[in-house]
């Protein structure tokens, strides 16, 4: 400033934080300029230059105190192009948008700019600066050999810059419009919150809250409990209504205060109330309502006392189900039922972990939150139709359930706290037992429900299905008149089960039938005959075996026991002459096969006993065909009529078609139990059978047979082979050295 010449080079450094820059560290091409103004503040001296020329770089030649440098002016070349003048037109449009964009339109006027720098480089390195431009896109403008180049540098930065500030404006306004609606939404919750106030409604978060603490504080929880209850409401309180914990707090507090954890209801045992409840709800099924009161008598004497746990085992359609509530009201209980058929999820017992997403408390447990009190009557239906598979056992989860010693402390997975489950009453139904796991079974004890007779049905039907459909289909009594002989008629004729559903569904038609002729206009009442059924329920449906008229040697009848009830089944034998072969058919399972083996060894070991030619066996094969070939058929019962139609097919004597037998034989000639007396006997009545063959130790099975039915038939009973025949085949006797016959009791 001293000098006359006040000029400097500047060039920009490539590394702002190297000290002491070299010719390398500097951008070759720079701006020889003049001081303007030198200001001093705080230390620090500021220069206001102007370029007078673009300038290269051609060798430094001092470097103490300060850089001196050798340089040649870099003049652009003379151009006067339209391509030119087009640039620069697009550059001040450009501009105009960026200057608008960015908001500098009040301090910047590009017109003033345009007029005082009137040449194309001149504009393009004011506007560089000006508009923010970064020093290395400055540079790179400054670097540019020619004018247009200079210009399509500057074009290219500042697209980019524009498009920088556009986005920029663009989050600016989302932010801003975010903010703006932040602040009127909360302004509308504060206008809410005055005006709720004046009218003395609180918001719904904090009605919610305010009605869980009333709740916390007036309920009897167990300390325990109300400890982590208060936990829970803790957090509830410092979690806004938005968090996706919120809901699933909530809930598991209302479960909290809706489990039963001391309220209970009294039993009002009363065993004559009971007994009369149970015999207007059931007919018979004596022996069940007996067990049933004993149970309630000893609930009476010691209402602390860990009864067992009831399974009610038998066909469908012979009341399980209605039995358990029949119990549930004559004690005073809530009754509740839960479906376990399908089951195979052990979660959908014990509940899922508040971790999952849709948890929720197990069915045991929500049960009981139904029901309102701590002891209930909870019906498990079909706990021989629960399933295994990769997802658990739900028969393990089951064993803690209905355990006594272990129940009082039922922990529910979504509860994640002790629930006592020792004064539930449980009962459970199945059809069969064979699919239950031997550690459940020992946990529970057994009343096996057998199927109706055609006496018990046809009461049945007249105390409770006529009455029940009759309201159903809106016909009074005396509009529909079903005697008895039509009753018996849809039973045999119409139905083919142990219990009455069926026959339920039977009369329902019927009553529909007649509710159609008085819907078109009938008048007076409507009688259905046994011969009219065709008309009302269509063709029969089922084909009761009946005893023969004629039994031809070598045909036995034997009784069956199925899940539907009792059977009669007629074995045929036929001898093969030039064969050994014993063929079996009619779809007969492992058991039945190995007793017609079975019974053929015996007679063949036997055969002098007898008075059998011995070689017959040797020369002849035998047929053995059991009908109904469609039905699977398998179990030991059959061993004697199986042996009693070999002996008729060799002797050629036929058995008695008033006689039909069941029982296990084994080839010394023993015969042995067998299950199913009750239902065999009843299959045995049916087809109009009146003798019949039994194995001795089954002498105790036939005081389950109802007493109409022991009067009309007689019994004999034996233990051996050798004493059973006789009875079976008129005249066939045992050789002199053979078993003496045992004699019968009957």
């Amino acid at each position: 400033m001293q000098t006359e010449d006040n000029g400097l080079l500047v060039f920009m450094q490539k590394d702002s934080s190297e000290e002491n820059p070299k010719a390398e560290d500097l951008y070759p091409i720079g701006v020889r300029s003049v001081i303007r103004k030198v200001q001093r503040s705080e230390g620090r001296i500021n220069l206001v230059v102007q370029g007078i020329e673009r300038v290269t770089l051609v060798h430094l030649e001092q470097f103490d105190p300060y850089l001196r440098a050798m340089y040649e002016p870099l003049p652009y070349p003379a151009e006067d192009h339209i391509e030119t003048e087009a640039l620069r037109r697009v550059i001040m449009d450009l501009a105009v948008q960026i200057v608008e964009t960015s908001g500098m339109k009040e301090t910047l006027d590009l017109e003033q700019l345009s007029g005082h720098f009137g040449k194309p480089v001149q504009l393009a390195h004011i506007l560089a600066n000006v508009l923010g431009l970064s020093a290395e896109q400055q540079q790179t403008i400054l670097s540019a050999i020619t004018v247009e180049q200079t210009l399509q540098t500057l074009h290219q930065a500042m697209i980019r810059e524009f498009q920088v500030l556009q986005m920029r404006r663009k989050i600016a306004d989302h932010a801003r419009t975010e903010i703006d609606k932040q602040q009127r939404d909360f302004l509308l919750r504060q206008q809410l919150e005055a005006i709720q106030k004046e009218l003395g409604d609180a918001a719904p978060e904090k009605a919610d809250l305010d009605e869980l603490r009333t709740r916390l504080e007036s309920s009897d929880l167990p300390e325990s409990v109300k400890k982590e209850a208060g936990k829970e409401f803790s957090r509830l309180e410092r979690m806004p209504s938005a968090a996706p914990d919120y809901q699933m707090t909530r809930t598991y507090l209302e479960l909290l205060l809706d489990l039963p954890w001391k309220k209970r209801t009294s039993d009002v045992i009363d065993l004559a109330v009971a007994k009369s409840v149970l015999d207007e709800d059931h007919y018979n099924l004596e022996d069940i309502k007996d067990r049933i009161l004993e149970f309630l008598a000893v609930l009476k004497l010691n209402p602390h006392a860990k009864g067992p746990i009831l399974c009610l085992v038998g066909p469908p359609g012979v009341g399980k189900t209605s039995l358990g509530q029949s119990i549930a009201r004559a004690v005073g209980r809530k009754f509740e039922r839960l479906s376990l058929g399908g089951l195979h999820d052990e979660a959908e017992l014990r509940g899922h972990r508040r971790t999952y997403i849709g948890a929720m408390p197990g069915q045991i447990l929500q049960a009981v939150r139904r029901a309102g009190v701590r002891n209930p009557l909870l019906m498990l239906d079909e706990v021989d139709k629960v399933g295994r598979d990769f997802r658990g056992d739900p028969t393990s989860a089951l064993l803690e359930i209905l355990d006594p010693a272990q129940n009082h402390a039922f922990r529910d997975n979504y509860l994640n706290l002790s629930f006592d489950l020792s004064d539930v009453l449980f009962i459970t139904t199945a059809n069969a037992l064979d699919t239950i796991p031997m550690p459940l079974l020992d946990r529970m004890e057994t009343l096996r429900l057998s199927g109706y007779t055609e006496e018990e049905k046809l009461q049945i039907a007249r105390r409770y299905l006529i009455p029940r459909r009759l309201t159903e289909a809106g016909i009074r009594e005396d509009q529909l008149k079903i005697p008895d002989e039509t009753v018996r008629e849809v039973i045999s004729a119409y139905t083919h089960e142990a219990g009455v559903r069926e026959l339920e569904r039977s009369l329902g038609r019927l009553a529909s039938k007649v509710a159609r002729r008085f819907a078109e206009g009938h008048v007076g009442s409507v009688e259905v005959k046994p011969e009219e059924l065709i008309e009302f329920l269509g063709a029969k449906r089922v084909r009761i075996e009946r005893a023969r008229k004629e039994l031809p040697p070598g045909v036995a009848p034997g009784l069956a026991w199925t899940p539907t009830g009792g059977e009669i089944l007629y074995i045929e034998a036929s001898l093969l002459p030039g064969s050994e072969e014993l063929r079996l058919t009619g779809q007969l399972g492992d058991v039945m096969r190995e007793s017609a083996k079975a019974a053929q060894t015996y007679l063949w070991s036997h055969a002098d006993h007898w008075g059998f030619d011995l070689s017959r066996f040797q020369k002849t094969g035998v047929h053995v065909h059991v009908p109904a070939g469609a039905i699977p058929k398998d179990g030991p019962s059959a061993g004697l009529a199986m042996v009693s139609a070999l002996a008729s097919v060799f002797s050629g004597i036929p058995c008695r078609m008033d006689t039909a037998m069941t029982g296990e034989i084994t080839l010394s000639g023993l015969v042995l139990p067998v299950g199913g007396i009750k239902e065999k006997m009843l299959a045995a009545n049916r087809a109009g059978i009146r003798r019949v063959i039994l194995p001795l130790a089954n002498g105790p099975d036939l005081r389950e047979v109802p007493e109409e039915i022991r009067n009309q038939m007689e019994f004999k009973l034996f233990d051996r082979i050798e004493a059973a025949l006789p009875e079976i085949l008129p005249g066939i006797c045992p050789q002199i050295g053979g078993h003496p016959p045992i004699v019968a009791v009957s």
